[in-house]
């Protein structure tokens, strides 16, 4: 699903570019660095998502001649020279990035980029749209998995997703989040996640009798048959239905795999089809249930005793319909100035969780001795303390009196570098082995960090010395209090 995405972009970022190259300073060099402000969900953790798309945007980040005419075409009337430069551009910065797969918290850089402001300004755009609705649905997935950790959960969102793109990337975004398999075969594809389907109400309605309808699915494909038994009356003929196919299945030495539940009452009617499957031998075929689910209604069908093994959600994960947006954003942290230095930058708001936290930094997962995650530690590249295994001090900067030191941590480094110099230098893994780090990354956190409701705020804490520089760039940049007054 590669395709040509230079114009994946806001029309702003072109306009900046052009004014940087008309200024002369396209060629200064910058840091930014991407990351949300605000947990999705009222969840106590994000789980991060998106890198793949954003290596192979960067990869094949090209404009063409086609590109290059549409511009010219602009109300802007962009230089021929600019234009030019633009079709000789490819990415010589640098990309750090977390780990697709890793559990993330708020205000800490997910992904840092390097680079000439005129490159750097043009990647925001596309590594924002990549890195939000993937990590989002990836974040909307594993809450579904905490309350259904030990039953099979199956993405079947693709004819609600908000196009195909969404549909293919949501689905394995929800593959990595704990899912088991995809509806879309496409994904399926793509990334080697396994595919699962039933059949629709139209099958059964296109044939005369529902028994024949059933009998006909089972005679052609044996060996994967989940009958859909609500197109008339669940239990009174569904189901019925059901065993009857069952029951032939078993005379040829076949096994039938399950029922799908797609209306109606699905506690009830789950505890009833148990019942009925049970007394007819039939302990064996499972019960999947679909309909509008999420992680809420999930939890509250356990709560009234479900006899449901396998769940398929489809709309409200694919569209994260509680929370259709993550709100990344990425800021400018460094700047190239006259001198060829690079200078810690700020953005002061009135909103003052939107003032940004300046310079370039890394981000370290402090392990404690009993291989619990204690608190994420900002610091500046240059900060010793976390590299060398020195005490660390670790203090909440809203309320800078709660602090605690801590010794004998192991200090994970979280941003991976992917490339340099515009050179890919990180291997993209295995689908399956970016989940099998998601569990692993789960199992570093208490449980009272992972639950679904009111879970306990993990500690992410920045360096004194990172402090500090905030507090100096943003004294700096206050009006004097004289420079303040009431309109009249």
């Amino acid at each position: 699903m590669r395709r040509e995405l230079a114009l994946h972009t806001d029309k702003y970022q072109i306009n900046m570019m052009y004014a940087h190259w008309v200024n002369g300073t396209h060629k200064r060099r910058a840091v930014f660095e991407a990351y949300f402000r605000k947990l999705p969900f009222g969840n106590g953790f994000a789980v991060f998502a998106g890198l793949e798309r954003i290596v192979n945007y960067i990869s094949d980040l090209r404009f063409t001649e086609e590109d290059i005419r549409y511009l010219s075409e602009q109300e802007e009337n962009y230089a021929p020279a600019f234009l030019e430069e633009l079709l000789q551009f490819h990415f010589k910065g640098n990309i750090h990035s977390m780990k697709e797969g890793a559990l993330v918290f708020p205000d800490e850089p997910l992904i840092r980029v390097e680079g000439t402001i005129m490159e750097a300004q043009l990647v925001e755009t596309a590594i924002l749209n990549f890195m939000n609705y993937q990590t989002l649905i990836a974040t909307k997935a594993a809450r579904i998995k905490q309350v259904a950790p030990n039953d099979v959960l199956l993405e079947f969102g693709t004819r609600r997703a908000q196009e195909g793109d969404a549909a293919v990337w949501g689905a394995r975004a929800a593959y990595i989040g704990g899912f088991h398999a995809t509806s879309n075969m496409l994904a399926g594809k793509m990334f080697g996640i396994p595919t699962k389907g039933t059949h629709a109400h139209s099958w059964v309605q296109s044939f005369a009798s529902e028994q024949e309808a059933f009998d006909a699915y089972a005679k052609v494909m044996p060996d994967g048959v989940t009958l859909l038994v609500d197109t008339f009356d669940t239990l009174r003929s569904g189901v019925p239905h059901a065993i009857v196919t069952a029951k032939k299945m078993e005379a040829e030495g076949k096994r039938m795999n399950g029922i799908r539940l797609d209306s109606g009452d699905l506690a009830y009617l789950s505890r009833q089809a148990r019942k009925m499957l049970d007394e007819a031998g039939l302990d064996y075929v499972k019960i999947v249930a679909s309909n509008d689910l999420d992680e809420n209604t999930i939890m509250d069908l356990k709560l009234q005793g479900a006899a449901v093994d396998i769940w398929g959600v489809g709309t409200q994960l694919i569209t994260a319909a509680d929370q259709p947006s993550l709100g990344g954003v990425y800021k400018l942290v460094e700047i190239e100035n006259a001198q060829g230095k690079m200078v810690p930058t700020i953005k002061i708001s009135s909103n003052p969780e939107k003032v940004s936290t300046p310079g370039k930094k890394d981000v370290f997962r402090i392990i404690g001795a009993n291989g619990k995650a204690l608190a994420d530690y900002i610091c500046f590249p240059e900060e010793e303390e976390p590299r060398s295994g020195k005490k660390l001090k670790l203090f909440n900067p809203l309320h800078p009196y709660m602090k605690k030191y801590v010794r004998g941590y192991q200090a994970v480094q979280m941003l991976e570098p992917v490339f340099q110099n515009g050179l890919q230098v990180y291997r993209l893994p295995e689908l399956d082995d970016i989940r099998l780090y998601n569990q692993e990354q789960l199992e570093l956190y208490w449980p009272e960090y992972l639950r679904k409701l009111n879970p306990e705020v993990y500690r992410i804490n920045i360096s004194e010395e990172v402090w500090n520089r905030k507090q100096q760039l943003y004294a700096e940049h206050m009006l004097p209090d004289e420079a303040l007054h009431d309109e009249e």
